[in-house]
């Protein structure tokens, strides 16, 4: 716990020195309030005892950026060109990440990602997701995604 916690300061540092330059005064309040805001951050959300794993960012982030962009281009051209089909509708997903901060995670990101948007849960807890062509592998996408998030989290798909 001691190591998030020191991690989480040294984060909230940075980003007061980005935000604030780095005068003798700045450092002093920006040392202040990493350490409140590690406090408050730590009771909000607690350490958790999976480590994230480094690889596996780095191979999501530029695979999260590049469908962000094709996924987008193809979400204007279906808005201007109406020749391209939509297929609005809806798709279940059952999720394999464990309810809380992991599962909010994964609809954060597949709301970000142009042409999905969660939209809920059903009756049994499976995730309910709105899509612009329902004719597209959006559950296999989706599958990706999770499986990327969970081996960043460190999960195992039987760990829910």
């Amino acid at each position: 716990m001691l190591r998030g916690a020191l991690t989480r300061v040294a984060c909230f540092f940075a980003l007061w020195i980005v935000i604030a330059g780095t005068g003798t005064a700045d450092l002093i309040v920006g040392a202040l309030a990493a350490i409140i805001a590690t406090w408050v951050s730590l009771h909000l959300l607690p350490a958790a005892s999976r480590r994230v794993s480094l690889a596996a960012v780095c191979t999501f982030v530029p695979r999260f950026l590049y469908q962000s962009i094709v996924a987008g281009v193809d979400v204007a051209l279906r808005a201007i060109n109406p020749r391209l089909p939509l297929r609005p509708g809806f798709v279940i997903y059952s999720m394999h990440l464990p309810p809380g901060a992991a599962q909010s995670a994964f609809c954060t990101i597949t709301g970000l990602l142009p042409g999905t948007l969660p939209s809920g849960n059903d009756e049994k807890g499976n995730l309910i997701v709105h899509c612009l062509d329902e004719s597209q592998p959006v559950v296999e996408q989706l599958q990706n995604e999770e499986t990327l998030l969970m081996t960043i989290m460190g999960y195992d798909r039987d760990d829910h």
